[in-house]
C-alpha cells in the first residue's frame, strides 16, 4: 500500500527540482557572455560577433565581451571554446573550424565533431570565380578546361575555401591547375589584376568592386544559386554544374559540454536577432547573406560539407601544420 505522506513528499521534491532546473535555464546567462573570435579586430568574424553581441546583451541583460584570439586560421580560438567549461563561452567560427580542421591537421588537440556543438549558421558569403583580365572575351568553363595544366590559381593558403573549393571545382572540370598561395585575398586580387594567376575564388564583397572597375573578370558565383551580392553574375548551375556550393560561412558554436537547454536558448536568441531588419542590413553591408539556420540543420550542413571536403583532402593528401 502506498504511503500517502511519502508519495506527497517525493512528488513535492520532484516538482521543486523541476522548478529549480527551469529557473536555472531561465536565468542563463547568469554572467557576461564571452564571444571568442579566431581572427583579429576588424575581421569579418569579429564584425559579426559585435553585430550580434550588442542586441544579445540587451536581450539577456548580460554584457557580451568579444575576445579576438587570432592564429591557425581560427583554430586557436576554436580550441579555447571546445575546452571551455563555464557555460558562457561562445565561438564565432568559419567553415574550417567546424568541418575540416582535424582532417587538415590531425595533431590538433580538439575534434570539432566531438568537442564542439553547432548553435546556428549566421550567414554565408558567396565566392566569385574571378579571372585575370587576359581572359576577357573568353571567360567560360570550356576555356578554363582547355587550359588544362597550364592554369594556375591563387588562394589565401592551404586548406582555405579558396584552395579546397578550387580543387573540388577543378576535379569536376577535369583540370589540374597549379596552386599559388598568398597572404590574403587583396593580394590574390592584385595577382589576378596583374595576370600573375588565372583564377581565384574571391568573396563577392571584395571581387565585385574590382569587376565593376574592369580590373578582373567574373565568371560565376561558385554555388548552385545566384547572389544579390554579385548582381548579374551567373551561378554554377546556370553554367551547367549542378549540386556544387562553395561558400564561406560564419556560424556560432559552443563546447559540446554546455547544457542542451542553454544551447537551445542561445540558438533562439541569436536567430531572433538575425531575423531583425537592422541586423540583416548590417550583415548585408558586410558582405553576408543571412542564413539564420538552426542547430539541427546547421549540423547536417557541417556533416555534408565535411564529407565533400574530406574526399578532396584525402585524395590530394592535403595537410596543414
Amino acid at each position: 500500500m502506498i504511503d500517502r505522506r511519502h508519495f506527497l513528499a517525493v512528488t513535492t521534491a520532484a516538482l521543486a527540482a523541476g522548478r529549480s532546473a527551469h529557473a536555472q535555464t531561465d536565468a542563463w546567462p547568469s554572467k557576461p557572455l564571452r564571444f571568442v573570435v579566431g581572427f583579429s579586430a576588424g575581421s569579418t568574424p569579429d564584425l559579426i560577433a559585435r553585430t550580434i553581441g550588442d542586441p544579445l546583451a540587451k536581450l539577456t541583460g548580460q554584457p557580451v565581451v568579444v575576445e579576438d584570439k587570432p592564429g591557425a586560421s581560427g583554430n586557436i580560438a576554436a580550441d579555447i571554446v571546445a575546452k571551455a567549461r563555464d557555460d558562457h563561452t561562445v565561438g564565432v567560427m568559419i567553415n574550417l573550424n567546424l568541418t575540416t580542421a582535424k582532417l587538415l591537421n590531425p595533431a590538433l588537440t580538439f575534434d570539432p565533431h566531438k568537442d564542439l556543438a553547432p548553435v546556428c549558421l549566421v550567414g554565408t558569403g558567396p565566392l566569385v570565380i574571378t579571372l585575370a583580365p587576359r581572359w576577357k572575351g573568353k571567360a567560360d568553363l570550356n576555356s578554363l578546361t582547355a587550359a588544362g595544366a597550364k592554369l594556375n590559381y591563387g588562394s589565401v593558403g592551404v586548406g582555405s575555401m579558396g584552395h579546397l573549393g578550387m580543387e573540388i571545382l577543378s576535379a569536376r572540370l577535369g583540370t589540374a591547375p597549379t596552386h599559388v598561395p598568398y597572404p590574403g585575398n587583396p593580394q590574390v586580387l592584385q595577382a589576378l589584376a596583374n595576370n600573375e594567376v588565372d583564377v581565384g575564388l574571391i568573396p563577392a564583397g571584395l571581387a565585385m568592386p574590382q569587376v565593376r572597375a574592369g580590373k578582373v573578370e567574373a565568371l560565376a558565383v561558385a554555388a548552385s544559386h545566384r547572389s544579390d551580392l554579385a548582381p548579374g553574375v551567373p551561378s554554377l548551375a546556370d553554367l551547367g554544374i549542378k549540386d556544387l556550393d562553395i561558400e564561406v560561412w560564419v556560424g556560432i558554436a559552443v563546447a559540446s559540454s554546455m547544457p542542451a537547454a542553454h544551447r537551445k536558448k542561445l540558438e533562439k536568441l541569436v536567430i531572433d536577432i538575425l531575423r531583425t531588419p537592422e541586423v540583416r542590413k548590417q550583415l548585408g553591408v558586410q558582405g553576408w547573406d543571412v542564413a539564420a539556420l538552426p542547430a539541427d540543420a546547421f549540423a547536417r550542413r557541417i556533416e555534408a560539407e565535411t564529407a565533400v571536403m574530406g574526399r578532396i583532402i584525402e585524395k590530394q593528401n592535403i595537410r596543414v601544420n
